[in-house]
């Protein structure tokens, strides 16, 4: 027995789907750039790259300015120069850290 029209139909429709998730996949896992770095404790409210701690889902999600937790991209070798008032050496970090209290 053959397949009917429909089913092919639906089979060509599902494969083309996945193909382009796996598409989508791929170009949304892009590596970073090697000339940039991630620095933590340097962008502004709602201003993140990503990892903004707990019950934020990524860029774009950090709760306020300096937050220590969210991190941005900037230019190799520049993240320890960036200001960052929570940071306790008053600069971005290569890594999330403990904010400052006021």
């Amino acid at each position: 027995m053959t397949p009917s029209l429909t089913s092919r139909n639906a089979a060509a429709a599902l494969a083309l789907a996945l193909g382009s998730i796996i598409a989508v996949s791929a170009t949304t896992s892009v590596a970073q750039p090697a000339e940039t770095e991630k620095c933590f404790g340097v962008s502004l409210k709602g201003k993140n790259d990503c990892a903004a701690g707990p019950g934020t889902t990524c860029a774009g999600t950090s709760k306020v300015d300096f937050q220590a937790n969210a991190w941005r991209l900037v230019p190799k070798g520049t993240c320890e120069k960036t200001a960052s008032p929570t940071s306790s050496t008053g600069f971005g970090q290569l890594k999330e850290f403990v904010a400052k209290k006021a």
